[in-house]
């Protein structure tokens, strides 16, 4: 962390100054930073610094913290920096720490930082830009800034907490994997508390979290594999969906209680038939991984089944759509149809495919075709594979995420 600029933000008379007129995520969630380390410190809007300004300028003023100039910074992966990161870059480490303040500049300050560079569509920038006035309203437009300035703090607040909440969780699930590796079964793992885990556990074996419920007894959650949307190990088809008596009557248990139909959550009364609802489901779990073939023949299924584990796995064809109707003008083209009808026609396939729970989608064909479909797995996370030729080779890659 910059201490000198720390402490300009910090001191008791701290001042800023940033551009006036309309605003964006970026000159709000920099006024959001500004305001979490220092909440007396004032903000002025304008057009123009005043002359031997002694407070920090951001977003204008083409000094250390604007990034309108020609030779304004860029990151190394590409992503130009706006005034919110150059800030973020000097004050995250004080706030998360290195390796957390890494984190949150590639999934949250480089998003909007782009936005603001380079107008890539954003959520979170449309919903801050929707607080400036509309063009007929009479209200100020500094009043509106810090409404929306208000809001930006309140997420910027809660992200920091989920960040280093999860931070501490992944210590505690550390020290109880260090306690508990001697135990017999390696597959299930009993909390004292609920702690968040999926992700870190997902590189286990572990395949069962049991932890106390809030409402009393014990809730038991199936673990994610690694990059996969499936479980390690489901409770029994026959268990989803029931309840009270007939849970009981279907498990066995005398204390079960719930088993939701979607199979991410089942509650007993007690320890030990929380333990026995997760050893039946490991006895009775037929693993039977499935990847789909989209637009992909034969030579694709050979190499799909040379990956690691997935020697056995169920390879599922999946045709790519018709191309729709068109309207043309010599060589160009344009879809008929209506935006909802494609948005829909799209939803419908990607749908379909994931009917099938695979652990990876192969892709393969007419970029027109399959480009909509791949955008929508990836929004899922659903790992997408496709054909690469390297020196001559064919290999089967992965699409690397944030791609």
């Amino acid at each position: 962390m910059n201490h000198t600029l720390l402490q300009q933000i910090t001191r008791k008379d701290a001042k800023a100054f940033t551009h006036g007129g309309k605003f964006h995520a970026d000159d709000v969630f920099s006024s959001a930073l500004l305001l979490y380390l220092n909440p007396e410190i004032t903000i002025t809007r304008g057009n123009k610094v005043p002359e031997d300004y002694d407070g920090i300028v951001f977003d204008i003023g083409r000094g250390e913290f604007d990034h309108h100039q020609k030779d304004s910074r860029v990151r190394e992966n590409g992503v130009p920096y706006a005034a919110f990161g150059l800030l973020w870059e000097q004050l995250g480490t004080g706030i998360l720490g290195e390796e957390l303040a890494q984190t949150f500049d590639e999934a949250f300050v480089q998003p909007l930082d782009n936005n603001d560079n380079t107008g890539e569509k954003n959520e979170l920038a449309t919903l801050i830009g929707n607080f400036n006035p509309t063009w007929d309203a009479s209200g100020s437009s500094d009043d509106a800034f810090f409404k929306a300035v208000g809001v930006a703090g309140m997420i910027l607040e809660n992200k920091f907490e989920r960040y280093l909440g999860n931070e501490r969780a992944d210590k505690r699930i550390e020290e109880i994997l260090e306690s508990q590796q001697k135990e017999s079964d390696a597959k299930i793992l009993v909390l004292p508390e609920f702690i968040p885990c999926q992700k870190r556990l997902s590189e286990t074996e572990i395949a069962f979290v049991i932890f106390p419920s809030n409402r009393g007894g014990y809730c038991i959650q199936p673990q994610k594999r690694e990059y996969s949307m499936n479980y390690k190990c489901s409770f029994p088809e026959k268990w989803l969906g029931l309840e009270n008596e007939e849970l009981v009557q279907a498990t066995g248990l005398s204390s079960a209680g719930f088993c939701h139909k979607g199979g991410f959550l089942m509650t007993a009364g007690t320890l030990e038939d929380a333990v026995a609802a997760c050893k039946i489901s490991l006895s009775c779990f037929k693993e039977e991984p499935v990847i789909v073939n989209l637009g992909g023949g034969k030579e694709a299924d050979e190499l799909l089944q040379k990956l690691p584990g997935m020697e056995h796995a169920r390879i599922s064809h999946c045709v790519l759509p018709d191309v729709p109707e068109l309207t043309l003008q010599g060589i160009y083209g344009e879809v008929l149809m209506e935006k909802q009808e494609w948005k829909s026609r799209i939803k419908d396939q990607v749908k379909q495919i994931l009917k099938e729970k695979p652990e990876a989608v192969y892709v393969e064909g007419d970029v027109f075709l399959t480009y909509p479909i791949v955008h929508q797995l990836r929004k899922k996370h659903i790992p997408v594979l496709t054909l690469a030729e390297c020196d001559g080779e064919r290999y089967i890659v992965r699409i690397p995420s944030g791609s």
